[in-house]
Order: C-alpha cells, then sequence, then structure tokens
C-alpha cells in the first residue's frame, strides 16, 4: 500500500468552506479504482494548513489512475478554490497492516 502526504494551504478565512467542500471532493477521490481510505486534519498552530492522507493500492493507483481521470477535475473543482498554494504531495510506502485506519 502507498500512502498520499498532501499538504494543503487554505486561504485565510475560508477553511470552513473548505471543509464543506472537502466532504463533495472526497466522494470522487473515494470512487478511484484502487482507493483504500483517507484522513484530513487541521494543523494547531496554523489552522490554514492541513494534512490529508489517503492510502492508495499502489503509487500508480493515485499517480495515473485518479490523476488522469475525470474524477481527478471532479475532486479539483470541488476544493481547487481554496487552495492558497499548490499542494505538495509526496508518497510513502506503507506496511499491510496500516488498513486498519479505514
Amino acid at each position: 500500500m502507498v500512502v498520499e502526504h498532501a499538504e494543503l494551504s487554505i486561504v485565510p478565512g475560508r477553511e470552513k468552506e473548505f471543509e464543506e467542500a472537502f466532504t463533495r471532493g472526497h466522494r470522487a477521490i473515494a470512487q478511484a479504482a484502487g482507493y483504500r481510505w483517507a484522513r484530513l486534519v487541521r494543523q494547531i498552530e496554523n489552522p490554514g494548513i492541513y494534512l490529508l492522507l489517503v492510502g492508495w493500492e499502489t503509487l500508480e493507483s493515485h499517480t495515473v489512475g485518479f490523476r488522469e481521470s475525470p474524477l481527478f477535475q471532479e475532486w479539483r473543482g470541488a476544493v481547487g478554490e481554496f487552495f492558497a498554494s499548490a499542494p505538495v504531495v509526496t508518497h510513502y510506502e506503507a506496511e499491510p497492516d496500516l488498513d486498519h485506519l479505514d
């Protein structure tokens, strides 16, 4: 399994709107082949920064299957206007025992 780690910087004052839009955006991610689970957490020190973690079966499930599909456009359409800057995305290899997160 691969874990996508995305740091999202949100336009100041639009955090509540982003959280509401994330619910719609998550529906798109969850439909993607290879999707396993997702978690969104808000930073305490800077409440305009969020960490999005998404479990994928493989790296390609995210980078090709999702990002090159209409579902990615649906995701960005729901949340993209709230980004103060481009998300910083990295990937981590995870052990199968992390599957208990969802």
